[in-house]
């Protein structure tokens, strides 16, 4: 399926980053995010939905179970390469999580996913990592942790993969709480922010504002004789809000005799994690920590493990889990103290659709029990939000602080989300910023193009000396992780461990004219060779630096050169005019010249390089003159341009005509001197061209054309580049680096060995035709 705002599969899949949400695509819960790009996949989160129980509850895959422990204990996961990652904290409360899910679920049933042995066994293979700490995974993917606020152990996961940035910011908080430090911004920009969106555009009250409603209420329900009852999860707000009750409980002394019980199977062994990893948590709880004062051990708190051994008397607060109600202990006390007006509940964090939570926010007369009967609802319903959650106002200046271009909104509801996505799009419209915002659905996946830029290290002996201008490095391209480095041949196992082989390419032609003819060819062909004799002494002919042509034999020559795509290919012009050479008539008619039969024809005319342009200059643009610049051209030019500013402005009045017009615009430059006033250097020839009064000159030792007139310059370079092209032979336009290592010997000390028989060129035919 194509996603939202999303570019269609291609071929080219490897150049597009794939994101799909197979959990809190426009839902809230069961978050997982998959991301895949240039062969790595990344999967963020594996959570539940609250609202639903079973398969449902679980992310979209084909059916399948997806929790974290299955996957890593029941499938080939771990016969691979995948590795799953943690925070420290994250990783001790897994452990205990777990555990419980594994007596909860597998009581009285017969058809377990996965036994605690499995389960430790999962957990055993977790990595532990810290945050800020860069993990590398292959060269190519490493990820960054960073702190995210909302509860311990939560972070962010700055990723990269072959240099793309993804930071996946999961559940997050920007606001420092008791505890927890706020969410940070990492210090790199990333290339997509995938953020949540859970309040939409709401913004939520102040922190000191909503304890101070959160415990007045608690205070005046305790006063009418009301049993509390705060619906929280095991970790996150729970911690939070039992450091504020019993901050307040130790500020008012008329409230010691009112119990505050933790309603929880795990309350103990959760807040033995809190007071472990207090190094993770805010200055303030570590400053407390510093005197020896543990804010986890509560003086007014009580841990109350099951509803057995509880007596219902009094007034109490009660914080039970979970959160949304839909089960477990808080629904028991829910269903027993709804008909009791004395009694409260506080909604103290964001509540699913579908949930308990949810319903009770609408003030329904009955609340429905889990046996199935109704239930009067009298006690009073309130909310106080201390989701650790982003509001509108935390998160958009978040998302403009960390600057994406690309904006992926998850974990939200359809119209949460939509809002934040027109309020985001319209402050960016404002500004002229192109930031594109996608929000896309389960299983709907979003396809993100990109065009990393290549940069490529030159390393080892290439490195030595600095590349000349327009001149070519000539190395070997290794690529590794999607990094790229440029080095010699012979540095490619010192720096990469692999070896090299080269391959002699050999071809023998028959031969059926002379060496010199053969020579006279190749010239024509390729323009100047090098001519020598080998370390054996057999005459050698080398084309293009990489080409050896040798006679070994009378009637026989040898090709050799290094196997390569540009070799080969001069390998195969030279094999295929060296075949031609007997039947060309331009090798007649080099043998005839000296024949008694040759018959008399006009002379060959062939014209220059330099005539040849002049030529071409004057079929375009009428009269071509021989010229001169640089040097005293320049300083002639500098003078007449003074000469005719003196003449035409600073002349005495007797010298002006009486009838001359009078102007106000300023003496001018003539165009010719002005443009030999910009041309530096020393004094060389040149050719000057005119076009509607406007110049321009080339020069003759490199071709270069100087011109006032953009166009005209251009106009001039593209005659130039014209014959060049056609005069230019293949050895002075195409570089090829020289790859036969054998020397060419030359001059008298060269031993030429002959070939066994005579081949001179022939002088003439033996009859005329």
């Amino acid at each position: 399926m194509a996603g939202e705002d999303a570019a269609v599969a291609s071929p080219m899949m490897e150049d597009k980053l794939r994101i799909e949400m197979l959990g809190a695509g426009q839902e809230v819960g069961r978050s997982c995010c998959v991301i895949s790009f240039k062969g790595f996949t990344v999967v963020c989160d594996a959570g539940v939905h609250p609202a639903y129980t079973g398969l449902s509850a679980l992310p979209f895959l084909d059916g399948q179970d997806w929790t974290l422990t299955y996957i890593m204990e029941k499938t080939n996961f771990k016969e691979g390469r995948g590795k799953v990652y943690m925070t420290h904290p994250t990783k001790a409360i897994y452990r205990f999580l777990m555990s419980d899910f594994v007596r909860i679920s597998n009581a009285g049933s017969d058809r377990m996913l996965f036994d605690e042995a499995e389960m430790l066994a999962s957990w055993r293979q977790i990595e532990a990592v810290d945050y800020h700490q860069e993990v590398i995974i292959g060269g190519a993917l490493r990820f960054t942790p960073y702190h995210a606020g909302h509860v311990l152990g939560a972070c962010m996961f700055m990723l990269e993969i072959a240099g793309i940035r993804v930071l996946y910011t999961g559940d997050y908080s920007r606001e420092e709480d008791r505890h927890l430090v706020q969410a940070e911004v990492p210090p790199v920009r990333p290339d997509v922010l995938i953020c949540e969106s859970t309040y939409g555009t709401q913004s939520l009250e102040p922190r000191l504002d909503k304890e101070m409603r959160f415990t007045s209420l608690i205070h005046t329900i305790i006063n009418r004789g009301g049993r509390v009852l705060l619906p929280v999860f095991v970790l996150g707000r729970a911690q939070e809000l039992l450091l504020l009750l019993d901050e307040y409980w130790e500020a008012h002394p008329e409230l010691h005799s009112i119990p505050i019980y933790y309603a929880s199977s795990l309350a103990r062994k959760c807040i033995s994690i809190y007071q472990t990893y207090i190094h993770t948590m805010n200055h303030h709880i570590r400053a407390r920590f510093n005197r020896r004062d543990n804010p986890f051990v509560f003086k007014h708190v009580s841990n109350l493990r099951s509803l057995d051994k509880f007596e219902d008397k009094g007034p109490c607060v009660m914080m039970a889990s979970p959160g949304f109600m839909q089960n477990g202990i808080s629904r028991e006390l829910l269903e027993r103290w709804a008909p009791d007006k004395r009694n409260g509940v506080i909604v103290n964090g964001y509540s699913v659709e579908g949930t308990m939570a949810r319903d009770i926010l609408s003030d329904p007369e009955e609340i429905m029990g889990l046996s199935g009967q109704r239930i009067p609802r009298r006690m009073s319903v309130d909310y106080i939000s201390f989701s650790a959650h982003v509001d509108y106002t935390q998160n958009s200046r978040f998302i403009d602080e960390v600057k994406a271009k690309h904006i992926v909104l998850v974990h939200g509801e359809v119209k949460n989300m939509s809002g934040l996505r027109a309020a985001l799009q319209s402050r960016y419209n404002d500004r002229d910023d192109d930031v594109k915002i996608y929000m896309p659905r389960n299983c709907d996946p979003l396809f993100l193009a990109f065009r990393a830029d290549r940069t490529a290290k030159v390393i080892g002996h290439l490195a030595d000396k600095p590349p000349l201008t327009d001149k070519p490095i000539d190395g070997l391209l290794v690529a590794k992780d999607f990094s790229y480095t440029v080095l010699a041949p012979q540095d490619l196992g010192e720096f990469t461990g692999l070896g090299t082989n080269t391959i002699l390419q050999r071809q023998r032609v028959a031969l059926r004219v002379g060496w010199e003819l053969v020579r006279w060819h190749l010239e024509g062909m390729y323009g100047s060779i090098q001519d020598g004799v080998d370390l054996e002494g057999v005459r050698t002919l080398r084309i293009m630096n990489v080409v050896d042509i040798k006679q070994p034999h009378a009637h026989e020559l040898l090709l050799e050169w290094v196997a390569s795509i540009s070799n080969d290919m001069v390998a195969d012009s030279a094999i295929a005019l060296l075949l031609s050479i007997d039947s060309s008539p331009a090798a007649v008619k080099v043998t005839m010249q000296n024949h008694v039969c040759a018959h008399q024809h006009e002379p060959d005319v062939h014209l220059t390089q330099q005539e040849a342009l002049t030529a071409l200059l004057e079929a375009h643009f009428g009269h071509v003159q021989m010229a001169e610049v640089g040097g005293h051209a320049q300083e002639e030019a500098a003078m007449e341009s003074g000469e005719t500013q003196i003449q035409g402005a600073d002349a005495p009045p007797d010298e002006i005509p009486a009838d001359a017009p009078v102007t106000d615009n300023e003496p001018t430059t003539p165009p010719l001197a002005q443009l030999l006033a910009t041309i530096p250097g020393p004094l060389r020839a040149a050719m000057t061209i005119e076009l509607d009064g406007e110049p321009a000159m080339i020069e003759l030792t490199n071709m270069h054309v100087y011109a006032l007139s953009e166009s005209l310059r251009q106009r001039v370079e593209r005659l130039v580049a014209m014959v060049r092209s056609t005069y230019q032979s293949l050895s002075d336009a195409f570089y090829l680096v020289p790859t036969n290592t054998t020397m060419l010997f030359q001059g008298p000390h060269s031993q030429v060995q002959p070939p066994t028989e005579s081949t001179a060129p022939r002088k003439a035919l033996e009859a005329c035709p």
